[in-house]
């Protein structure tokens, strides 16, 4: 299959907010051309985007994965929903033999079988086990390992100790595989052979300009205080910043199609499913938000422009584009930030770029984003931009190679 890579590049505003906390609690920063940044990491936006595929509907869970270290337990459902006879206890004896021929290492935690020791009721449930490390694995792959648990059920133990079961096992964990697993990958230590290559690759958002970090000092009223009792019931602080945000992820289109296979439907073509995935990374990845601290700041926003490019070249990011601070005497930053991506993003395109083979959308708001809408065409709104992407993403996988 040829090489067809997306490229997704975002300016956001974001008004006083901690997005994404390191261990101190503050907003994780960077410093980038000299300078500090406010910096919302990778792995934050990735989870918003996860969220956002299952709250806002925009794939059939059954193209959705879960990940857990209660994949015993989550199977056990599974199987219990497949075959109402079988009992909680037996369904976890099932479902833990059937994860670990799968390959998976499991244990009761420590902690829950020091809990169990200390319970009085001799009537009461042993813990689940658990997987000892987070296991990411499709709707399909659990119906498929819950209908193998059952056929094994007389006598599970004996029957994944043959070599043909154990294998059919790992078969199951291995194909299939959900969306957001053939999209960002999975990763598992011990059994290498079942890991799976990220087909997306996200950048860590950083501030176009410089920024400090600020602290907020609050106090909180015990409302059952009566008038001669002064002070807080409460005081503390919390950081926050606030910045406009270059944000970048490049899709390896025929890496997502490698990794999805065939589908969820088998009459539909294989083209079909790497569209819908697509439209829901595009959609999610420009709608999505991390939700760190938003009850206390309410840091609502949405892109205030975003450029999508197909290309048959290597993935490029912009960033460079701000290696060098904006600087603002006026003291906004969205206009010097996109005039310096729209005059960035045409040098880089002339010197590097295919311009027969790349294909270039815009999305903006307001005037202050006006010099981007030369960079190619102009959409006038995300389902029509999600849309258009998504045509032809279709129209390159089903060009003969």
């Amino acid at each position: 299959m040829n090489r067809i890579f997306l490229d997704l590049h975002a300016l956001q505003t974001v008004p006083p907010s901690n997005l994404n906390r390191d261990d101190t609690g503050a907003p994780k920063t960077a410093v980038y051309g000299g300078v500090p940044r406010a910096r919302v990491s990778s792995q934050a936006w990735k989870r918003a985007i996860r969220a956002y595929f299952a709250d806002e509907h925009l794939l059939d869970p059954a193209e959705l994965g879960v990940r857990t270290k209660k994949v015993v337990e989550l199977l056990a459902d599974r199987i219990e929903g497949l075959d109402g006879a079988v009992d909680r206890e037996a369904a976890l004896k099932l479902a833990d033999e059937t994860v670990k021929a799968a390959g998976f290492k499991t244990e009761v935690p420590k902690r829950k079988a020091g809990q169990a020791k200390k319970n009085e009721d001799p009537d009461a449930p042993a813990p689940a086990p658990e997987s000892k490390y987070l296991v990411f694995l499709s709707s399909r792959q659990l119906d498929g390992l819950a209908h193998l648990a059952l056929q094994g059920a007389a006598d599970i133990t004996a029957f994944l100790k043959t070599k043909e079961n154990k294998a059919r096992a790992k078969e199951i964990a291995d194909t299939r595989h959900s969306v957001d697993i053939a999209l960002f990958g999975r990763m598992v230590a011990d059994i290498a052979d079942i890991n799976v290559d990220a087909a997306v690759q996200v950048a860590h958002a950083i501030s176009v300009h410089r920024v400090d970090n600020e602290s907020d000092y609050y106090t909180a009223v015990d409302d059952e205080n009566k008038d001669e009792e002064t002070g807080a019931g409460m005081i503390g602080t919390v950081d926050f910043n606030s910045a406009t945000l270059y944000r970048y992820a490049a899709l390896g289109v025929h890496q997502l199609a490698a990794n999805l296979g065939q589908g969820l439907r088998e009459e539909e073509p294989r083209t079909e499913p790497v569209r819908r995935a697509v439209e829901a990374f595009v959609h999610s990845f420009i709608a999505s938000l991390p939700t760190g601290k938003i009850n206390t700041f309410g840091h609502h926003t949405q892109p205030d422009a975003v450029v999508v490019k197909l290309r048959t070249t290597r993935p490029i990011s912009f960033v460079s584009a701000f290696e060098d601070p904006i600087r603002s005497d006026a003291g906004g930053h969205v206009r010097g930030a996109s005039d310096r991506l729209a005059a960035y993003a045409f040098d880089v395109e002339r010197v590097y770029g295919d311009p027969e083979t790349t294909l270039t959308w815009v999305l903006r708001v307001g005037p202050n984003t006006q010099k981007l809408a030369d960079l190619g065409t102009r959409t006038e709104t995300l389902g029509e931009l999600v849309e258009a992407v998504g045509k032809a993403v279709t129209e390159r996988l089903e060009k003969p190679e």
